[in-house]
């Protein structure tokens, strides 16, 4: 029986891989399913354009692949969800493997929590790839608003820099757009939620987080991925 999630990190950012497996901690429960985050080590430091979204495609269906024996879930650990759809359509035979993006339910979470979303990207470069992914989930009417905090993947490391421009972000997403639920944009971001959701006093989607909840859930209740086009 197939019972690890896979949750592949597709830039070669040792630290990211690393805080995502942190944040990963409370999704790990006796009796579920095994939680392995991976690093691409042939992907670039960070995923910050389009270009760098297109450059682990293949590589991504080349991993995704060779994991699918003992595969219970697929989680691309990358807000830009590099490879979704390819991977979907790699790993539909012989029997499907549920394949997520944290882009993607990342921001279906977000719509259960609020009305108004709002999303901190890393660069003001990634925000019009952001939105394209929203126009094409058809819910830029629920959009409030994207910021950037103006930091490389590689400099998210810097703690307390990284945290206080996340805090600022947020505080204008919140009051000057109007979202009542944030996202955080990259997966670089993930040791920051509990203390940015505590300095905003509002919900704070980890992406990374909501995509593995949505895969224990499918692989508890045995849901198997359909067949994309």
């Amino acid at each position: 029986m197939k019972s690890v999630i896979y949750v592949i990190n597709p830039n070669s950012t040792q630290a990211v891989t690393a805080g995502i497996d942190a944040a990963m901690q409370p999704l790990r429960m006796s009796g579920g399913p095994t939680i392995k985050c991976l690093t691409l080590e042939t992907g670039p430091p960070g995923i910050q354009t389009q270009l760098d979204v297109e450059s682990v495609t293949l590589p991504m269906v080349q991993l995704a692949r060779s994991l699918q024996a003992d595969a219970a879930a697929i989680v691309i650990a990358c807000f830009s969800d590099p490879g979704l759809h390819v991977v979907r359509e790699a790993l539909a035979k012989p029997v499907a493997t549920p394949v997520l993006g944290i882009s993607e339910c990342g921001l279906l979470t977000a719509l259960t929590m609020g009305h108004r979303f709002g999303v901190i990207a890393i660069l003001e470069t990634s925000i019009p790839r952001h939105l394209r992914t929203y126009g094409a989930m058809g819910i830029v009417d629920r959009f409030a608003g994207e910021l950037a905090v103006g930091l490389q993947v590689t400099e998210l490391s810097d703690y307390a820099t990284t945290l206080a421009r996340m805090t600022a972000t947020g505080k204008r997403l919140r009051d000057e757009k109007g979202a009542d639920v944030i996202v955080m944009g990259c997966a670089g971001m993930a040791a920051f939620q509990k203390p940015l959701q505590d300095a905003l006093g509002m919900p704070v989607v980890e992406p990374s987080q909501a995509a593995v909840a949505m895969a224990i859930g499918r692989v508890q209740l045995n849901w198997h991925q359909a067949v994309y086009a």
